[in-house]
């Protein structure tokens, strides 16, 4: 990650035009060779199959045949096309279905996360402390909160379950994906791997496992349930269970004091 893997780093008055089209109004003269749409296109491909650092002006330039001084006077920096890539992104969230039980809305919502930080693991390697301010992206700021409103939280509550649920997401998703993207580079399955190195480390006597009995133990049942050295989709399905039963209890908790208050 570098300096430039930001979002809310570029000029905020182009970047929001950029991000809700004001920029691409028809102009007269010549009809322009490229819309932005293209150029966000090509630059999410450039990082689904080649990653972050492969991006460049020069290299989308040379996919969409043009040369990269034609891409500068559409978008002037790669923090306002990292805003456009990842605003873009969020517009493949959907609604959850219809439901009267805002745990099932939420664990929709996080499942559809876990999936799209899959399909585009670059976005995790983005530094998001400023999110791009465009209409994907509050769209889906906006079906997280409605999925928590009226429960019995405060505006704050609602506000810290959301922010804390997508931070859960954003963790567990990168264990997958590093996870996964080494045994793409490494050519040894987990379970390989283990395989490999369990004899090695028998042969330690400072690494006998009675020595370390809880993670002998707890590691081989994990192992042999997983067939893996970890696993990242149960530790996110069962985490988030976990964070929205505390939720479930703030909410009770709230009620019950509230209902005291009534009665007495």
């Amino acid at each position: 990650m570098t300096d430039a893997d930001q979002t809310g780093a570029g000029d905020p008055r182009r970047t929001i035009e950029l991000l809700w089209g004001v920029r691409e109004k028809p102009r007269r003269g010549p009809k322009p060779k490229l819309t932005i749409d293209e150029i966000v296109t090509i630059a999410i491909e450039i990082a689904d199959t080649e990653g972050l650092s492969a991006l460049s002006v020069r290299r989308g330039a040379e996919r969409l045949g043009v040369s990269p001084m034609t891409i500068y006077t559409y978008i002037h920096s790669r923090a306002e096309l990292l805003d456009l890539m990842m605003d873009r992104v969020h517009g493949e969230l959907t609604d959850p279905p219809e439901s009267h039980d805002w745990r099932v809305s939420m664990t929709i919502l996080a499942e559809d996360a876990w999936e799209m930080y899959h399909r585009h693991p670059w976005l995790l390697q983005l530094t998001t402390g400023r999110l791009p301010l465009g209409p994907h992206t509050f769209a889906k700021h906006e079906r997280e909160l409605a999925a928590v409103d009226a429960i019995g939280l405060t505006d704050l509550e609602m506000d810290a379950v959301v922010a804390m649920v997508n931070g859960f997401v954003q963790g567990i998703a990168r264990g997958s994906v590093e996870s996964a993207s080494l045994v793409r580079r490494s050519g040894l399955t987990d379970m390989e791997w283990w395989t490999a190195s369990a004899p090695v480390l028998a042969e330690i006597p400072e690494a006998d496992a009675g020595l370390f009995p809880l993670a002998a133990r707890i590691g081989q049942a994990a192992g042999e349930a997983h067939q893996a050295a970890s696993a990242p989709l149960h530790t996110f399905r069962f985490g988030l269970a976990r964070i929205l039963d505390g939720v479930e209890q703030l909410v009770n908790g709230a009620s019950d004091a509230n209902g005291a208050e009534l009665s007495s």
